[in-house]
Parts: C-alpha cells; structure tokens; sequence
C-alpha cells in the first residue's frame, strides 16, 4: 500500500508526510486496531500525545511493526507533545523522557509545546478550584521554555521541535529568541477556520504548519457541550465531492493540502481511513479551491471550553467571544 505523497520539507531539512493519522481521545481498544488499520493503509505520520492518554498502547503497536520488519524507524515520522502541566523549562526533558518510554523509542521526529499556558504539575487529572475551574500557573515562559525544547533537540530526543496552539504574538516571541526555529505549528484549520494570517506568517517564517480537527470534530460535542457546526454536510463541499466523485472528507483534506498544510485526520474506522489517505489521484480546481476558500467564517470549534477557567491565564492563545 502506498505512503503518503506529499512531503512538508522542515527548516533543518527533514520532511514530514503532510496526511498524518490523529490519535486524540481515541481509547486504547480503539487506537490499537484503528492504528493497525492505519499503518496497513500507508500511515507514517501518527500524532500522539500524552494528554490523550494512549501512548502507551501506540507505542506496543509501532514496537510490533518495527520488530517484525513491516516498517523501518527512519519510514515513521512520530509528533508527540509537551503536556499542559510540563510547560516549564525544568520538566520537558522529564515530560519527553516519559513519552519515548510510552511509545518504545529512542527519539520523536517532532516535539511540539501543546499549548502555550501552564496548569501545576499532578500525576492525575488537572487540578479544579471550588468552583470547578482549572488552578492555574500565571505565569508561562516561553523563552525560557524553549531554550530547554533546543537542548532535547541537542540531546537527539527530537529531531525537530515547534509549537502548537499558540498564536502570532507567542510564536513571534519564541522566533525572536530562539537558536533553532520552530519547525512547526499545529492548530485548528479547517474550511470554517482558515487562519490565513497566521498561515501565511508561518510560511513567511519557515514554519510548516499542521491541521488539527481537519474534517470538524463532529465528535466532540459531548466534551463540549454544545453543538458544533458539520463541515462534511456543507452545501458547496458535498456538491464537490458529488462532482468529483470523491468523499466531503477527501475535499477537505485535499483542501489542506493544496494551500500547502498538513493534516492530521482521525479516524477509528477502516473505511475512512484507507479514503482520507486516497487523496494524492486528484486536485481541486482553481474554481473549486476559490469555493471552499469562501467558506471561512472564522469559526473556532476547539475552544479549549472543556478547560473550565482557562481564559484567565495571560497566554490564553484565543480571543474570547464577547
């Protein structure tokens, strides 16, 4: 089965498949099989996280392709992060250290900061006032924080560091003080969420960026507690997918491609899987890409509304809806 196609090349030169396969809050039953199905198909980019509460299990299903031959280390290309209650310069190497123990290897090919605030330090859930909000560290580093992301780099950890979530101001923070540029920035993009400023300072920067809850995130509704708006049931991309005989998902997956990001769908089903990965046999039109791209409504489905409290930290990364 074939790889992903299309390469996002990093500043120092390593490239990044830009079709990667998400884990976020898939459990470990479902990741397990979903992960199989996934490498079977031609994953090779697979995000994880300590905060999805998984890696253990991702890292015995890559440890069993490794061993057994089907895949080679330098074919995969792992992301994990920095958890909200490591952001400080004391504990990313710890924090780091704990996630390549989880996943079985020896270094991550990318090492993003998770967010760009900090929660205290606990081995359980995240620590809730009286009120139910989330205690909060006010207070988050970002210089600090990332000369120690540059000495896991140093040390061979990871092969490349960025940052996810954080906004134009914090990521002109770390560029302006840093000794080895963020690779990457992952954040929400989508058809209703296209962020072109912030792409486009990226791209000015040399900074690849990646697309999380590429296809809406239907799912998290529950988390939320609120409704969120179907992408794949908009008007103008079914009447493409109808067109082109493609699926909503593949249109906006190859959406992302075409204005030059990469994306990380998640799926836990084989069907959907092995489809949001057949996107490389066709391109959108111009017309079709000036269609999709009208669809920008600004619109910000992960709000980090299940972190209760958490706009009052001073690097809450998003503007607050009055």
């Amino acid at each position: 089965m074939a790889a992903c196609k299309i390469d996002l090349t990093l500043e120092n030169g390593y490239k990044m498949p830009a079709l990667g396969f998400g884990t976020w809050r898939a459990p470990d039953d479902e990741v397990e099989k979903a992960l199989n199905e996934a490498l079977e198909a031609g994953y090779r980019h697979i995000d994880c996280a300590p905060v999805y509460l998984n890696e253990p299990t991702i890292g015995r299903v890559l440890r069993q392709w490794l061993d057994s031959g089907r895949v080679t280390r330098d074919e995969l290309f792992i992301v994990t992060k920095l958890p909200p209650h490591g952001t400080r310069a004391a504990t990313v190497e710890k924090f780091l250290k704990r996630s390549l123990t989880d996943l079985q290897l020896d270094y991550v090919d990318l090492y993003l900061v998770h967010v760009p605030f900090t929660v205290p330090e606990v081995d359980g859930p995240f620590l809730t006032d009286a009120n139910g909000e989330l205690v909060l560290e006010t207070t988050t580093d970002h210089v600090a924080l990332w000369k120690s992301m540059e000495a896991v780099a140093d040390a061979g950890l990871a092969r490349s560091i960025g940052v996810s979530n954080f906004n134009q101001r914090q990521l002109q923070r770390v560029l302006d003080n840093c000794r080895i540029k963020p690779a990457n920035l992952q954040i929400e993009n989508h058809i209703y969420l296209q962020q072109n400023e912030l792409v486009k300072f990226c791209k000015a920067n040399g900074v690849t960026v990646t697309a999380y809850s590429p296809l809406g995130s239907k799912g998290i509704e529950k988390l939320l507690n609120r409704e969120v708006p179907d992408l794949l049931d908009n008007p103008a991309v079914k009447e493409i997918a109808q067109r082109t005989g493609k699926t909503a998902a593949q249109v906006l997956l190859r959406h992302l491609l075409q204005r030059g990001i990469a994306t990380i769908p998640k799926s836990t089903n084989a069907d959907r899987l092995r489809q949001n990965i057949a996107l490389f046999d066709f391109e959108l039109s111009s017309d079709d890409m000036v269609k999709l791209n009208g669809l920008d409504q600004n619109i910000r489905i992960c709000d980090f509304g299940f972190f209760p409290g958490i706009t009052k930290h001073p690097e809450f990364p998003f503007i607050v809806a009055s």
